[in-house]
């Protein structure tokens, strides 16, 4: 045989094997949930890149005002059998869809996430934040969601984020989606239905989007509180004890108001968390940026003290659905539709 034979048959086989494994492939719909006015959606150009069959993926920016019911309409409008769900911000690596989608090879398995990962170029600020979110003490077993983490393995939602998460649609839609009235954590209390129906989720920590920080001080406790604010009414809707944890900060606050007058065995405590907070800092502060270690200290202290409150604010305000005008508002944009 010639050698322009074997080349070619060669390339007949290899183009067979593609086809072979395009064709096992699911359909994907990528979602991406972004703000009416947002002129340029960071998500969107490497959602383009993503290495998957042209026949097989489509592209949904969700636009409106409350990112729950902008996914709503997205979900209800998509065709594909996984749904990737992506921030406005988040950058997704170009394998990201196909090792994602070669993960739901049992039926048991709903969901497949992993870390948001701070990009090495970020400002310092951000980075000092990014260290602080992936340090255990600060975040606990959330933590995964900002730094990689162990080995891929089943876990619950306090490991996987909506920003960079791969779900089943039907299992998705037989819920109704997400509860409208939380925001944030409405991932997380759909994640823990699913969960007690017998789904599997995995975390994957190779599976990764590149996705900055809260940008200043004030955005970044903004956001502690709203956490905070979000897992007391998930809990209040959707009570589970896998939010026992997070009762950890408001307990911790309640600690700080009443330690002036608590007798002394119970003021150590303060001492013995603040050898706790300095050790985690060591231990998060990369060897070349080992002075960083007073602002992460400080971060987490922030980190507990906000998350606190917030928990507290959120045991009294109503968790209600958004007005039917913020509904009707949301607009969907097909960036990519199934070739």
């Amino acid at each position: 045989m010639r050698n322009t034979d074997k080349q070619a048959l060669l390339f007949s086989r290899k183009t067979l094997a593609s086809s072979t494994v395009n064709d096992t492939l699911p359909t994907v719909s990528v979602i991406i949930a972004a703000r009416p006015d947002m002129a340029e959606v960071r998500a969107a150009s490497p959602a383009l890149q993503l290495d998957y069959p042209a026949d097989k993926l489509e592209i949904i920016l969700a636009r409106g005002k409350q990112p729950s019911v902008q996914r709503n309409a997205a979900l209800r409008a998509a065709r594909g059998q996984i749904i990737y769900f992506l921030d406005d911000d988040s950058k997704a690596f170009p394998e990201n869809l196909r090792r994602g989608t070669a993960q739901f090879t049992s039926n048991d398995v709903i969901m497949v996430g992993g870390p948001n990962i701070c990009p090495p170029d970020a400002p310092k600020l951000e980075q000092a934040f990014a260290l602080t979110m992936g340090a255990w003490l600060a975040f606990g077993p959330s933590c995964a969601r900002y730094r990689k983490v162990g080995r891929p393995r089943p876990t619950s939602e306090k490991e996987l984020i909506l920003c960079n998460l791969l779900a089943r649609r039907a299992a998705l839609l037989a819920l109704g989606g997400f509860n409208e009235k939380l925001y944030p954590n409405e991932e997380n209390a759909l994640m823990d239905e699913l969960q007690r129906r017998g789904g599997t989720l995995l975390y994957d920590p190779d599976l990764i989007v590149f996705r900055r920080p809260r940008r200043t001080f004030k955005a970044f406790g903004r956001m502690l509180l709203n956490y905070g604010r979000g897992r007391a009414e998930q809990f209040r809707l959707h009570p589970t004890l896998r939010s026992a944890p997070n009762f950890i900060p408001p307990l911790f606050c309640l600690y700080l108001a009443l330690w002036p007058f608590l007798p002394s065995p119970w003021a150590w405590g303060l001492a013995l968390y603040g050898a706790a907070v300095l050790i985690q800092s060591l231990a998060a502060a990369p060897w070349k940026k080992l002075h960083w270690f007073p602002a992460i200290g400080g971060l987490i202290f922030l980190s507990h003290l906000l998350y606190g409150l917030g928990f507290w604010r959120g045991c009294v305000t109503r968790p209600k659905p958004p007005p039917p005008a913020v509904t009707s508002e949301v607009k969907l944009e097909w960036l990519r539709s199934f070739a």
